[in-house]
Formats: structure tokens, C-alpha cells, sequence
């Protein structure tokens, strides 16, 4: 059917898989509990570094329409990357690549063609995870329209 394997999470997942890579940085050959593809959907990375600490600290934090790549693949190690667009996400997981990277052989115009259904059909697949939150905010706001209509 489809040749890319990319699923999309939640942030607690997100933050699990951060948690698993960190207990896991000093071991000789980690096993991460989660291998594979993965977007986070409206979050983006940032890391923090204090003044006389060497060591960093990612966080999540939320942004509408950016997206976080998450690459684990190899069931070892955990690479991350903050995207403005959801098929620049796909192309970096599919490919390793960039989309201003030049490959001769990828680019990412011709990749977003030949992958068009994949790439709608992670957007099917966002846009119906939506849904449930845009149905509890209208009824959150006629709730407290109702409210105010009573006092």
C-alpha cells in the first residue's frame, strides 16, 4: 500500500520517548521503547542550556501548524527536528534529507508528487483528530453563553 511508515502521537508520548532517550544516553547499546516514525503534531523543540551547565534540556512547547519529526528507527537513537509543514516532516523521516538539501536523485518537489497520497492521507488522519477538540470548545462556549444568559 504505502511505502512510508509515519504515525502521528500525542505530546505525552512525545514526552515519553524524550524520557526513554534520556534515561538511556549513558547505556552501551540502548533499546528505545519506541522505534519507528513519528510527527507531533502543533509543538515545536526548544532546548535550554544554563549558564554554567553543560548539559541540555529539550522541551515541548505548543505552536499551531509546526511539527516535530521524531526518528528512531534503528530502535537506538532518537533524532528530532522542528518543520513548519507537515509533508517537509514526511520528506526528512522518508528521505533524511532536507527540503533545501540537493540530492540528485530526491527533491522534494518530485518526492511531494510521487508521495501526494500518503502525505493527504496523514492530513485525513490530523484533521479527524481535530475534530473531537473543535466540538468540545463549541460546546465549552455555549455552555458559558448559557451561563451568562442566566445571571
Amino acid at each position: 500500500m504505502s511505502d512510508i511508515n509515519i504515525k502521528l502521537i500525542t505530546a505525552d508520548r512525545a514526552m515519553t520517548m524524550l524520557r526513554d532517550r534520556h534515561t538511556k544516553r549513558n547505556e552501551r547499546f540502548p533499546e528505545l521503547i519506541t522505534p519507528g516514525s513519528y510527527i507531533l503534531p502543533d509543538y515545536f523543540l526548544t532546548r535550554k542550556r544554563e549558564a554554567f551547565k553543560i548539559r541540555r534540556h529539550t522541551f515541548l512547547k505548543k505552536k499551531s501548524r509546526s511539527y516535530v519529526a521524531f526518528d528512531s528507527e534503528n530502535g537506538q537513537t532518537l533524532w528530532l527536528r522542528n518543520f513548519q509543514s507537515l509533508s517537509e516532516a514526511m520528506f526528512w523521516l522518508n528521505t533524511g534529507l532536507k527540503p533545501a538539501d540537493s540530492d540528485s536523485s530526491n527533491s522534494f518537489a518530485k518526492w511531494k508528487e510521487t508521495h501526494a497520497d500518503e502525505i493527504n492521507e496523514l492530513k485525513d488522519q490530523l484533521r479527524a483528530l481535530s475534530k473531537p477538540k473543535k466540538k468540545e470548545i463549541s460546546k465549552a462556549t455555549k455552555a458559558k453563553a448559557k451561563n451568562k444568559d442566566l445571571i
